[in-house]
């Protein structure tokens, strides 16, 4: 019998598989064999019906099957902030609205429920990973590693007093506290996360760069995000804040920086010489004005990048389908070139962009035998998504995150056919609306 006695748990049968390796590759017909948490095998569907006996074969024949979407930068627990200060430029945003509503309402429980929003509506839309920046990093892992989803969790570092630690000594013990209890999770992990450099001190910078070089983590850094934080820099130090991250030792192949709408031919040279990955936030970026991320320069000059939601008080949703699409069109616009982030490109930014950006591209971001099953089926049958001329550009331009049907991540079914495995959507949404109620109260108050 040979190769047809082959074992498998999962067999996913697409109409098509879009591996993202090789480079704007389209599968026709083929499925996907999964077992345990891997995927072992790639190919066309009766070959592989003859090759593997499935504990259970899927069968999305009008489906594009695509690896999951990873989001580059988030603050998930902030759902439940989700328009409480819309249309407002960035620094009063955050100061005169963002920052006194958590001071009010941060804390263990908070976190925990708005990160559990978070997972069912990212699961809803085809994420599988997210790069998360935010306090309470012990309750974001937990939460994460609960319901079965993969982080990347940010050990914040602040120069200000919060619910989270008072001091520098206090971040950091907790940060190395929080990475031990993490160290080596299947799904959790752990990134040193200072805010910005207006809100780090050069100290801690440094301490930054040790801790992150000693546990071999990445830096997950707002950089250069507006033209006002350049400016302010130059005139408070003299230098543009990349050159003093540079001077600090902190421009290298760990550093994740997130945003970066404002940057020089030489600092996107610099960007690639060093190896240093971005996380584009179009959307974000656009209701904040905060500027246009270079995305077609980065793609020119071998800068990796991934696409990110940022937080649902900034964005205002989780929506990795539309942001892909968003960064495709405005990266157009930006360079003055219609060629400019091709569907291929933003959808490989979108998965594996995104995957290495974390330092996980060579577990997740592609379709690949020895990789994790994070996977996500999208309907094209639908009226919407007639006639079919190329899929790719179809996921891209023209699909919504209503038309992701299954997930999976480390080849656990997390979504199947619409509906949530192991998560009670009822619940979730009755506690976001038991939310809602509180922080009104707080702001009439």
């Amino acid at each position: 019998m040979g190769e047809s006695n082959e074992g498998c748990d999962v067999l996913i049968e697409a109409g098509w598989v879009v591996p993202v390796v090789p480079h704007g590759a389209v599968l026709e017909d083929h499925s996907v064999a999964v077992q345990g948490d891997r995927i072992v095998a790639i190919g066309p569907r009766a070959e592989m019906r003859a090759r593997f006996v499935a504990g259970q074969t899927i069968e999305r024949h009008g489906s594009a099957l695509i690896p999951g979407l990873v989001n580059s930068h988030t603050h998930n627990p902030m759902t439940l902030l989700r328009g409480i200060a819309d249309d407002l430029p960035l620094m009063d945003w955050l100061q005169g609205h963002i920052w006194p509503v958590e001071g009010a309402v941060i804390g263990p429980e908070f976190v925990r429920d708005g990160v559990t929003l978070a997972i069912a509506e990212m699961l809803r839309g085809g994420t599988t990973c997210a790069n998360e920046n935010y306090f309470f990093p012990d309750v974001q892992a937990e939460t994460y590693a609960r319901h079965g989803f993969r982080a990347l969790v940010g050990l914040p570092v602040i120069d200000f007093p919060t619910a989270w630690a008072k001091t520098s000594d206090e971040y950091f013990a907790k940060a190395g506290d929080v990475h031990d209890a993490w160290r080596g999770h299947a799904l959790v992990g752990t990134a040193m996360a200072p805010h910005a450099p207006y809100t780090v001190s050069d100290a801690n910078f440094e301490r930054v760069r040790d801790f992150a070089r000693e546990r071999d983590v990445r830096v997950h850094l707002h950089l250069h995000e507006t033209a006002q934080e350049v400016a302010d820099a130059v005139a408070q130090t003299g230098m543009r804040p990349i050159a003093r991250l540079d001077r600090l030792g902190l421009v290298d192949d760990r550093l994740i920086a997130v945003h970066m709408t404002q940057l020089t031919d030489e600092e996107i040279a610099l960007c690639a010489e060093r190896g240093v990955c971005v996380a584009h936030c179009p959307e974000s970026n656009l209701k904040l004005a905060s500027g246009f991320c270079p995305v077609c320069k980065l793609q020119h000059a071998g800068v990796t990048f991934g696409i990110g939601t940022d937080g649902c008080a900034s964005n205002n949703d989780l929506d990795m389908v539309g942001e892909t699409r968003t960064a495709a069109l405005l990266a157009k616009a930006v360079a003055n070139d219609a060629s400019a982030l091709d569907a291929a490109s933003a959808l490989r930014a979108a998965t594996l962009g995104g995957a290495i950006t974390l330092g996980l591209g060579d577990r997740i971001g592609s379709i690949e035998p020895g990789k994790q099953a994070d996977l996500a089926c999208i309907d094209l049958d639908g009226l919407e998504s007639q006639p079919l001329h190329h899929v790719i550009s179809q996921l891209v331009y023209a699909t919504g995150r209503h038309q992701v049907t299954d997930v999976w991540i480390a080849g656990r079914a997390k979504l199947r056919e619409h509906v949530l495995v192991d998560m009670d959507l009822d619940s979730i949404i009755a506690n976001a609306r038991q939310w809602r109620r509180r922080i009104a109260d707080i702001r009439t108050s």
